[in-house]
């Protein structure tokens, strides 16, 4: 064993953790992957957690271990050294005086950013202790994501910037788009979106600031940029462009690109949208994975009867099952279900979708083209001269394609789409409005399903709480005493919910709805006629989410109308 591996076994044995043979393994594997630091090589070939392994080396070598969540870094000791040192050493500068500068790090063992960091700054280095990814969250919050790269961009010397424009006036827009450090600036928000399970990222540049946000579980959230960020918007807004094949020059119309990436080996398809704005363009990036884990339909979190009614209904041999909801409210997610839940071998199945958000085996999708004419009326017309079992197209936005649809499932076809409507028992008035014929739309619709998406409460930090009768307005007396509420940890970004969950109001169309259809009743009495025959709305869907400890009643009152 060489000089190194000798040091590295007597800074592992000091520990106090590992056995000889545990560390042996540990120096050799860490041998085999160059780059990888002591602390690191422990923790993931040694079995034990990072936490565990940092309490004992802070014990062996008289160091202390640090909650960053709770204590903040003083502003001197942030400026103490540039971002680019903090990103490469991966260390956050805690505590600076006169004659030295404490840092926090996840490896102890780690000489060189000691002593990088002693040259650098010409101070004594000492060294507190925090786990890696706690240490990277507080990078960060306080430098910004990208950070090391943006500093990159103003330090150079190549670029002067027009302060009242905010955009370079050394480059041209086509070198813009190329630049590495902007490359490397936008994959790093697109990669710590993924990371962090966002939906949507935007763009948005402001009269003082470049304004990044991402969407997680439907809630908005500021992402921590460098605050020179606004200096760089042109060439950050160029690039983006240049990923989408959009034309950079063109800053006056509103243009749509899509955007194919990996990260971490899942192919992302990204689809991007650009709105002029005062300030100048606002994006707006929608994060689409092509594959996934589907959801299976028994998952999605319906109750007893309304599971009962939904799989009645997508095995039907023909008919249109529609469900309803606002733009992310997790209708794709749902069609995607039931499509596999009736995939096999000897049913054929076609779909019209704008984009196609998920690739399924077995499954013909079609992505509509507008540009060329191939838009969801023309895509059914031609789907039936296919021979189709079951037919998916992603929206009816008009009377052509609402009738097309009626026709389809009038011949034999299983249809299903989305509407745009705030329930249910809304689905009939909004089809009679584009103009279909009220006993068309009686005889085809089989059933509607309306849903909405809530936050999840997070199973780690959720409190029991005694229920607030006020906000409860069902009929019937509550089914317990107590509900959760959100309190917030580690695992869920101090927000107190982690993931989503739907909520559903499924209308069984059977004979009594056929004759209100025809009647033109309003939403309202098909809705209460529906009722009466066991339909449960969102709300009351909500409140028994609820009781079972998934969400809280402030996800419901923000989701759900008053029923």
């Amino acid at each position: 064993m060489d000089e190194k591996g000798s040091l590295s076994k007597l800074m592992l044995k000091a520990a106090g953790i590992y056995g000889d043979d545990k560390i042996e393994y540990i120096i050799a594997r860490r041998a085999e992957n160059p780059g990888m630091g002591l602390a690191e090589a422990a923790v993931k070939f040694g079995g034990a957690k990072e936490a565990e392994f940092l309490e004992a080396v802070a014990k062996s070598l008289d160091l202390k271990v640090i909650d960053l969540e709770n204590r903040e870094p003083t502003p001197d000791a942030l400026t103490s050294i540039p971002a680019s040192a903090v990103y490469q050493f991966n260390v956050l500068p805690f505590l600076k005086d006169e004659a030295a500068l404490t840092i926090v790090t996840g490896d102890p063992f780690d000489t060189k950013a000691a002593d990088g960091l002693r040259l650098m700054t010409g101070l004594r280095v000492n060294t507190l202790l925090a786990p890696h990814e706690t240490i990277e969250k507080a990078i960060k919050k306080y430098y910004g994501v990208g950070a090391d790269a943006i500093e990159k961009m103003i330090d150079d010397g190549r670029y002067s910037v027009d302060e009242d424009l905010g955009a370079m006036t050394k480059i041209d827009v086509n070198e813009m788009g190329e630049e590495a450090s902007i490359v490397r600036f936008v994959n790093q928000i697109i990669a710590e979106a993924d990371r962090q399970g966002a939906t949507d990222i935007h763009i948005e540049p402001q009269e003082t600031e470049l304004r990044i946000r991402y969407r997680i579980d439907g809630m908005l959230h500021k992402v921590d940029v460098p605050p020179q960020l606004n200096r760089l918007k042109s060439a950050i807004i160029s690039r983006i462009k240049v990923m989408a094949n959009l034309d950079i020059a063109e800053k006056r119309l509103p243009m749509d690109g899509r955007i194919g990436i990996k990260i971490g080996g899942q192919d992302i398809d990204i689809r991007v949208s650009t709105m002029p704005a005062a300030y100048g363009e606002s994006i707006s990036l929608r994060l689409l994975a092509k594959s996934g884990n589907f959801v299976k339909m028994q998952d999605l979190g319906f109750n007893e009867r309304d599971f009962a009614v939904v799989n009645k209904i997508i095995h039907r041999p023909n008919g249109i099952f529609l469900v309803t909801g606002p733009t992310g409210s997790g209708k794709s997610t749902s069609l995607y279900s039931f499509l596999s839940e009736v995939n096999t071998m000897d049913v054929r199945i076609m779909t019209a979708e704008d984009p196609i958000e998920y690739h399924m085996a077995g499954i013909n999708q079609v992505q509509m083209q507008a540009d060329i004419g191939m838009n969801f009326a023309r895509a059914l017309r031609a789907f039936l001269r296919q021979d189709p079992d079951i037919i998916m197209v992603g929206e009816i936005r008009d009377r052509e394609t609402a009738e097309i649809a009626i026709n389809a499932s009038l011949t034999g076809h299983m249809v299903f789409s989305t509407l745009h409507t705030n329930d249910a028992a809304g689905a009939f008035p909004r089809l009679i409005d584009m103009g279909v014929e009220p006993f068309l739309i009686a005889s085809a619709v089989a059933g509607v399903m309306g849903q909405r998406l809530c936050r999840r409460l997070c199973p780690k930090c959720k409190r029991e709480v005694p229920i607030d009768l006020k906000y409860y307005n069902l009929p019937y007396p509550p089914a317990k005493d107590t509900v959760f509420e959100p309190v917030g940890c580690d695992q869920c970004a101090r927000s107190g919910y982690k993931g989503r969950r739907a909520l559903f109001e499924v209308l069984d169309v059977d004979e009594d709805i056929e004759g209100a259809i025809v009647r033109r009743e309003n939403a309202t009495q098909i809705r209460n006629l529906s009722l009466s025959k066991g339909m449960k709305t969102l709300r009351e869907d909500g409140w028994a989410k609820a009781f079972a400890g998934v969400t809280s009643v402030k996800e419901i009152m923000r989701v759900t109308e008053e029923s």
